[in-house]
């Protein structure tokens, strides 16, 4: 990974008359003989792209079976490129290459994660880079990807149909920009700094390109995206838009909620409607015992974003939903984390970014609501640790992908397997969550946080390990503790 993007750095931008800012781009292969071969965008020739140069007119006469490629930046699928240009995706099947690992996906909408979805299709085993490597290779295309981000103009079809992630990019025949919120399309042009009017020609022209209205009989129609959006009424069509919220109090009763108006308004609705709502609870832990809020709403936020725009939209009978109890909140989003993403990157903080829907995602970032100011993987693993809160926790409880946020350090314990819960007592609860609000620690620093004697603190630590629950890092003095996330 390392390797390509030093591939990278060199790469040769191209002098356009229209301006438009090519992508640094660098590719490595890996052969089964331990060989490398490198490559870099417009290396050989002004233009070309990276893979194209690599196993076209470097590597075009070898065997390439069982090798591994490395690109910085998603290989072009069918349809993402001019007439009569074989895209780099399909190069790369007919190079019989099964494993490939993506910087990240190419940032034009209409070609977003397409060709990752191709190459899964074909049956290549598709990995991400880390995020920290992510980071650099956006920084560096910071021109292209803005540039990239405005065209999202539709490619021409070619050797094959255009990729189709789901059936929300195609129009909806019975809508139009009628049924479309004015408040909700006032309050995306607002946000994203958009000066066209709303009902202007440039407008629905930008709609367009972003794949949230498609042409139909010379007129503009709503794609299932631009419904989910920007809808008056989402649920009509799809039911499964929205969000449900319920909130358990601490003396039994229940209040439900549901947003089921455009999803660009659905965050700031839910927190005005938990404004006043958020039950204020007593910290039980051994730590100081503070009147508090159970869970700051800047932690809310991003998560419940993520679930409305990364959550599979095809699940047709699960709905995201919002669950607070005075213990801990719960937000479920239809959908095992995609692929390649795994439960153990997202429980680590290390999961490389990847959407779902990346138009929807497109239209958040503009918003301002998603990556620039909303919580980072790295702050929402901060934050709680500010508050003494173990960290957020990811499980998959079918069809939903589980969020879990902890008001104090007991709830934790509640996530454990049966077994495992069921050999805990109420001290190693204890233990536990302050164990899960770091991470990682020392002895000496357990022994101080929760209160205990070091031969208390040396058998539930000696406990959590032959459950599988923390392994032990170093020796002597050196010795830490880290809890496992799975």
């Amino acid at each position: 990974m390392e390797l390509a993007i030093e591939e990278m750095k060199h790469s040769i931008h191209e002098d356009r008359e229209d301006g438009k800012s090519s992508p640094a781009v660098g590719a490595v292969l890996y052969m089964p003989d331990g060989t490398i071969e490198t490559a870099y965008r417009g290396e050989l020739r002004e233009g070309d792209h990276a893979e194209y140069t690599l196993l076209e007119r470097k590597k075009r006469e070898a065997k390439l079976d069982g090798s591994v490629l490395f690109a910085t930046l998603e290989p072009c699928a069918p349809g993402a490129r001019g007439e009569g240009k074989l895209p780099c995706a399909e190069r790369i099947i007919l190079a019989r290459i099964k494993e490939v690992w993506v910087g990240i996906e190419d940032p034009d909408p209409t070609v977003d994660r397409k060709g990752i979805s191709y190459l899964q299709s074909k049956g290549v085993t598709v990995h991400m880079f880390d995020r920290d490597l992510q980071k650099v290779i956006r920084d560096i295309n910071a021109k292209f990807i803005a540039q990239a981000l405005q065209r999202a103009e539709a490619a021409a079809q070619e050797r094959e149909e255009p990729v189709i992630l789901t059936s929300f990019e195609k129009s909806e025949p019975t809508t139009s920009l009628e049924d479309l919120s004015t408040e909700a399309l006032q309050r995306f042009a607002a946000d994203a700094k958009l000066t066209d009017p709303i009902d202007s020609h440039p407008f629905n022209h930008r709609l367009l390109q972003q794949g949230l209205v498609k042409e139909q009989n010379g007129k503009p129609v709503p794609t299932g995206y631009g419904i989910l959006l920007f809808a008056k009424k989402p649920r009509v069509l799809l039911p499964q838009a929205g969000l449900l919220a319920t909130i358990h109090y601490p003396n039994g009763e229940i209040e439900k909620q549901d947003f089921d108006g455009p999803m660009v308004l659905i965050p700031d609705g839910v927190e005005h409607w938990l404004e006043t709502r958020l039950p204020n609870i007593l910290s039980r832990s051994r730590m100081k015992r503070t009147e508090r809020a159970a869970i700051p709403f800047e932690l809310l936020r991003e998560p419940i974003i993520n679930a409305l725009v990364h959550r599979d939209y095809d699940i047709t009978g699960a709905k995201c939903q919002l669950i607070i109890s005075p213990d801990d909140i719960k937000v479920m989003s239809p959908g095992a984390p995609i692929s390649p993403i795994t439960l153990a990157q997202l429980n680590a903080f290390t999961a490389p970014t990847l959407s779902r829907n990346p138009q929807l995602h497109y239209v958040f970032s503009q918003m301002g609501l998603t990556e620039e100011r909303g919580l980072g993987m790295k702050t929402l693993k901060s934050i709680p640790q500010t508050f003494g809160l173990p960290i957020p926790k990811y499980s998959l409880h079918e069809p939903y992908l589980v969020l879990h946020l902890f008001s104090n350090p007991e709830s934790v314990a509640t996530t454990l397997e049966p077994s495992a819960l069921g050999s805990l007592n109420e001290d190693e609860k204890t233990g536990w969550g302050y164990l899960t609000s770091r991470l990682i620690t020392t002895a000496p620093e357990y022994a101080e946080a929760t209160g205990f004697d070091e031969r208390k603190t040396q058998r539930q630590l000696k406990k959590f390990i032959e459950l599988k629950l923390v392994q032990r890092i170093g020796q002597g003095r050196a010795t830490r503790y880290e809890v496992i996330t799975r």
